[in-house]
């Protein structure tokens, strides 16, 4: 019985560091006799991916900055709706594009030089002041682990990695309230089940004020954008560096949030 368990809980020990080492190699492809379909890949039984996504989820809502957890929720919970997402990107040009030549949102692969000498306001200026302004990097998303399916596996890579930029295009911080907000809009468009239970118990942990804020005129103004936007995961942001966000934002019918952030928390 220890062993079963032991297989289930392992990929748990090492998700916070970058890689699992060339030994544990044998023990993946191992796992019902399965092949590793990328590099990170980690395969796993229905069994096991129900006890990853509950413990996962538990340990999400207890710290929700357990991006590791939050991110182990989202891939053994969303393979229909990451279908789902695929199948939309495949109909948009742009969406098309952005499948087939895999772009990457990483300090590797950013200018940042070229985004810094950006004219203010621009899409890629307005970018790197979020992540500046809020010390944040890209480089934090956790590579794909769990999702049986390679091009599954881009999509949901992809959202992680656009996440930042969402926070850009609605001028939210990365505080608790601003990351609530940006999880609504993300249940909206993408219905993937962590942004739906991010979304919906997210706000226990705020005060009676910004969840009066919240309620009455954030999350309202989220649901919309989410609504109206085309799907955000066919943007090639890294071809649109310099449109002005004003005008990348009028493209999508975002409109300004209804109150500003600072104070709230």
């Amino acid at each position: 019985m220890a062993t079963p368990l032991l297989r289930v809980l392992r990929p748990f020990c090492r998700l916070r560091g970058s890689s699992w080492p060339a030994a544990d190699g044998p023990f993946r492809a191992g796992i019902h006799g399965a092949s590793l379909l990328y590099p990170d890949h980690i395969p796993t039984s229905p069994l096991q991916k129900a006890l990853l996504a509950a413990g996962s989820a538990g340990m999400a809502l207890y710290d929700p900055y357990r991006h590791d957890m939050v991110a182990v929720l989202g891939e053994t919970t969303g393979y229909y709706t990451l279908k789902v997402l695929r199948d939309r990107m495949r109909r948009d040009p742009e969406g098309a594009q952005i499948l087939q030549e895999r772009p990457r949102i990483s300090l590797a692969t950013l200018d940042m030089g070229k985004l810094r000498s950006l004219p203010e306001g621009s899409l890629g200026r307005e970018y790197l002041r979020f992540l500046e302004v809020n010390r944040v990097s890209p480089d934090t998303r956790a590579p794909t682990r769990f999702v049986d399916d390679e091009e599954l596996a881009y999509v949901i890579q992809r959202y992680r990695e656009v996440h930042d930029m969402l926070h850009t295009l609605l001028g939210m911080p990365t505080n608790i309230l601003g990351e609530i907000v940006v999880k609504w809009f993300e249940a909206v468009q993408t219905g993937l089940p962590m942004c739906v239970l991010g979304a919906l118990f997210g706000p226990i942990r705020l005060s009676a004020r910004n969840l009066q804020v919240l309620l009455s005129e954030l999350i309202p103004w989220a649901v919309r954008n989410g609504h109206r936007a085309p799907c955000v995961l066919n943007l090639y942001y890294e071809r649109r560096w310099e449109q002005p966000l004003p005008a990348l934002r009028q493209e999508l019918g975002i409109t300004a949030a209804p109150l500003r952030m600072r104070g709230l928390a």
